[in-house]
């Protein structure tokens, strides 16, 4: 490991250890509202596998979020036990073959046309959501009945869907440093880097792109399936651009490129989110917290252009007196 890592790693640990510590002090809103960055950090870390990784800015990717959340409440049994084990796989995996069929069509487009194919397939996954009695319309629809294994991991619970989202964080936070560090994540950095010579050097980059979009659609599917569980109940918008446009935002606001900037940036949105919702802070001008967000975040990306995982050296870059280098 290099010397230079060591403080991120040491920062991660602390961070994952304070959300474990939490569970036992926290009252339950902040369970509620960590649960919920929690899973919105997963969210964020599946965009930062395809966006980070190979470059591929996705504004769909809400789909498969609201497809995993969907399957969830649709394969949960109206009579007999839910199991966790039959249904967390299978609203995975329905996310993850969304995203297979949406990553063999656009991904033989390029730069903004592939951002407006993945935008059209959520479109469609959000209409037929919106506009068919299959996902209850405009209403919704409500979660029967929590999963669970037995007794033993029973999701009825605040605290124990808090500590499964955050073993599943953990997780995937886990599996995904590991993967950039295989043969793997560096042939995804190749692509990234200039795809025709990764070609030329006979590596299959449709095959790898595909491969990794498709699992990024699958980690957004079980970000979606923990938000049914937690909230017991999904509608239309878990699909829409808005969502997709707001994990984005999750992404280059922690600093596109780093997966700890997915969970920083996850966290700094939903917080900022709720700080300029506060009618006890801005009163009436609180039913405004749009324009107060996104001042916030046009001042941080202008201050901090690799995100908020960069503002360490930002400090140390103003304490010394050297100016930026913006090549």
């Amino acid at each position: 490991m290099r010397a230079t890592s060591v403080p991120q790693t040491v920062f991660t640990v602390v961070v994952f250890v304070a959300l474990a510590g939490y569970a036992f002090v926290g009252g339950s809103f902040g369970l509620d509202l960590i649960t919920k960055i929690m899973i919105y950090a997963i969210f964020a870390l599946s965009l930062e596998l395809i966006a980070g990784g190979v470059g591929l800015v996705s504004f769909g990717h809400a789909a498969y979020f609201g497809i995993g959340a969907y399957a969830a409440v649709l394969l949960t049994p109206k009579d007999g036990a839910a199991s966790l084990v039959l249904l967390l796989p299978a609203a995975v995996c329905a996310a993850a073959l969304y995203a297979l069929a949406v990553g063999a069509l656009s991904l033989r487009t390029r730069g903004v046309y592939f951002i407006m194919v993945t935008l059209a397939f959520a479109q469609m996954a959000y209409y037929v959501a919106h506009d068919t009695p299959l996902g209850g319309g405009t209403d919704g629809i409500y979660l029967t009945q929590k999963p669970a294994i037995g007794e033993a991991l029973n999701l009825n619970q605040p605290v124990m869907i808090y500590g499964f989202t955050l073993v599943v964080l953990a997780a995937v936070f886990l599996f995904l440093a590991l993967l950039n560090r295989s043969r793997f994540g560096h042939a995804l950095a190749g692509i990234r880097v200039n795809e025709q010579r990764m070609r030329a050097m006979s590596y299959s980059t449709f095959g790898y792109k595909l491969a990794a979009f498709t699992l990024s659609g699958a980690i957004a599917g079980f970000a979606g399936f923990l938000f049914a569980v937690k909230d017991g109940f999904v509608n239309p918008e878990l699909m829409s651009w808005h969502l997709s446009g707001a994990v984005l935002v999750m992404v280059i606001l922690g600093g596109l490129g780093h997966l700890r900037g997915a969970l920083i940036g996850a966290f700094a949105f939903v917080l900022l989110q709720e700080f300029f919702k506060s009618e006890a802070i801005f009163g009436a001008l609180a039913k405004h917290w749009h324009l107060g967000l996104g001042l916030a975040i046009i001042v941080s990306v202008t201050l901090l252009p690799n995100g908020l995982v960069g503002l360490p050296a930002e400090i140390k870059r103003h304490l010394a007196g050297t100016p930026r280098d913006n090549t």
